[in-house]
Order: C-alpha cells, then sequence, then structure tokens
C-alpha cells in the first residue's frame, strides 16, 4: 500500500558528487533541454507533442495506479517522476493529491518548474540532479521513467537505479521509443525533419530502448511487465491515441513483489 507520508515529513537529498562517480547524465542532452526550458509550458509552441501526450499518458497513469493500489484518487502516494522536464507530468499527479518529487538533469528545466509550481500553488520537490544520486535509503510507491532512457548514457546503471527507487509493492512506468525503421521514419524523418514538429536532434536513433532491451532491465531489477501499449498518433488531428502497435512509442507498466 502507498506509504501515505506528509510532504513535510519528505525530505529527500542528493548526494554530493564525490559519492557517485558513474554518472547517466549525456551534458549534452542535459544542455539541449536547458535551451528548450523557457518552450515547455506553451501548448501551441515547440513542445506541443509533449502537451498532447501529457493529455493521454495522466488518465493512463492515474487509471493504472489507482487499480494497482485498489483505490480512488491518488491521495498519499509517493511518487518520483524522472527526467520531469518543468514539470507537465508532476503538477497533474499532484494537482489529484499524489505526493511528487520530480529530478531533472536539466538546472532551467528545474528553476521553471519551481516557479510554475509556486505560482500554481502546487507542493513539489523539484531536484536538479541525476537519479543514482538519490539517497539509497529513498523509494517510492510510483516511480515515472517517461521518455527520458533515449537520452542517457550508462542505461543499465540508470534502470538499475530506478528499479531500485521502486517500492515492495510498488508500480514503475516506464515510457520510450523502439529501435525500428518505423520509429526511425516517424520520430525522426517525419517528425523532425518533414513536418518539423520538433527541433532537429531531438532524438538519437542509436539510443532508442527495443521493448526486449526494456523488460530485461526491468526483470533485472526485480519488477515485472504487467502491461505494455503503443502511443499512435493521427498526423492530420495531432491526436495520441493507444494502440496495439510497438513499432515506435510505446509505455510499460511494471511491478515489484
Amino acid at each position: 500500500m502507498p506509504s501515505g507520508v506528509h510532504p513535510a515529513d519528505l525530505l529527500l537529498r542528493i548526494l554530493p558528487m564525490n559519492e557517485n562517480s558513474i554518472t547517466t547524465i549525456d551534458t549534452a542532452e542535459a544542455a539541449k533541454f536547458d535551451r528548450l526550458a523557457a518552450l515547455w509550458w506553451d501548448p501551441k509552441g515547440k513542445m506541443w507533442p509533449l502537451h498532447r501526450l501529457n493529455n493521454l499518458r495522466v488518465p493512463f497513469v492515474r487509471h493504472e495506479i489507482e487499480r494497482h493500489f485498489n483505490m480512488q484518487g491518488l491521495s498519499g502516494i509517493k511518487v518520483l517522476d524522472i527526467g520531469c522536464g518543468a514539470g507537465l507530468l508532476s503538477e497533474q499527479l499532484a494537482r489529484q493529491g499524489a505526493i511528487v518529487t520530480g529530478i531533472d538533469a536539466a538546472g532551467k528545466n528545474i528553476a521553471i518548474a519551481k516557479q510554475h509550481a509556486l505560482t500554481a500553488g502546487l507542493t513539489i520537490n523539484y531536484l536538479h540532479g541525476a537519479v543514482e544520486d538519490l539517497e539509497p535509503s529513498q523509494t517510492f510507491d510510483v516511480v515515472l521513467n517517461m521518455e527520458v532512457i533515449e537520452h542517457v548514457i550508462n542505461l543499465p546503471v540508470f534502470m538499475d537505479s530506478a528499479c531500485r527507487l521502486t517500492n515492495s509493492k510498488g508500480i514503475m512506468f516506464l515510457a520510450t521509443i523502439n529501435r525500428t525503421w518505423f520509429s526511425w521514419i516517424t520520430t525522426i524523418f517525419g517528425a523532425e525533419y518533414l513536418l518539423r514538429w520538433l527541433p532537429r536532434g531531438t532524438h538519437d536513433w542509436r539510443r532508442y530502448v527495443t521493448p526486449e532491451e526494456a523488460e530485461s532491465s526491468l526483470q533485472s531489477g526485480g519488477l515485472s511487465v504487467q502491461l505494455k501499449t503503443g502511443v499512435g498518433m493521427n498526423p492530420l488531428r495531432r491526436d495520441l491515441f493507444l494502440t496495439r502497435n510497438l513499432l515506435a512509442n510505446y509505455m510499460m507498466v511494471a511491478t515489484k513483489p
């Protein structure tokens, strides 16, 4: 069951840098997202695909959390949002009663996330750093690993840390892009070069992770995949939807015994 701690009792800290010599942060990727930080909260700007994606994933995440914990609402659920950006998903879950910690490698993202949450009157614990730098004793009922693993280095270290931070009886959501010819056409050639929906260089196809690789990493960390779903888009209406097609974007739900 969720831990149900009060925000005032949630004291999360980043380890001093010299205590962890291995990093999963790609500094070039962090710098790239720092440059985009000011655009995160504009639903009509360059980050509009993330806003459309958020409209799809928020009800999906909420439904799976409620089903897993056999509860209604997210009150008292302790959530870690890895690669939280400027807080699009973090804020939505906090509004529904979750106790949210967001962590991101891009410092400007975190600064904007903090300011936006303050303006919105939300209590969210935002941290600038890498997931492996969170203190080993910290665990969460829900870990959100959404659209981030294709941007990190030392993926085994990253996944090991994310799995370790998931509570016993907890749940992790993983979302990323499959490494297929279809994903190259749709997410890079189509979205970045042809349609220019995303800034060029947003993705590197070589870093995409297959569902088999993702599931193997989760199993190595002690989690079992319960659900897989693809994410598709209607290019005319720019609407996103769940699909059985896992050839491009996909999501997984995994639980720890």
